[in-house]
């Protein structure tokens, strides 16, 4: 079992299409395109898991390249979350800001009335 990543898809693209021009090559045994979760839409990749491991290479090594609908498309195996480097951080970020009474570990005296 191998799962494939597919990259730069028209955002017209079906999975059935898609499993038609891998099953060219081997079995397969799953297409997920995926889309954007608010308008459903393509977002123009997928992963196409196939059964057999050589025939997988097979077809990286005859679709990568080609073109469909189009557009020059990227295939090669997908990679596992967890193995792809980090490309910076999405949310927060910043500097540490340090609690307002945090004074380096002493005490916060109390101030003296201004007038």
């Amino acid at each position: 079992m191998k799962n494939l990543y597919v990259g730069n898809l028209p955002h017209s693209t079906t999975e059935s299409e898609l499993r038609g021009v891998f099953e060219a090559h081997g079995a397969v045994e799953k297409v997920s395109l995926v889309t954007d979760r608010e308008t459903g839409r393509s977002r123009g990749f997928a992963f196409v898991e196939m059964t057999n491991a050589s025939e997988a290479d097979k077809a990286i090594a005859a679709l990568n390249g080609t073109e469909l609908g189009g557009r020059t498309l990227t295939i090669n195996e997908a990679k596992p979350k967890t193995d792809r480097p980090k490309t910076g951080q999405r949310f927060g970020g910043g500097g540490g800001g340090r609690n307002r009474d945090d004074y380096r570990g002493h005490a916060r005296q109390p101030r003296e009335p201004r007038w």
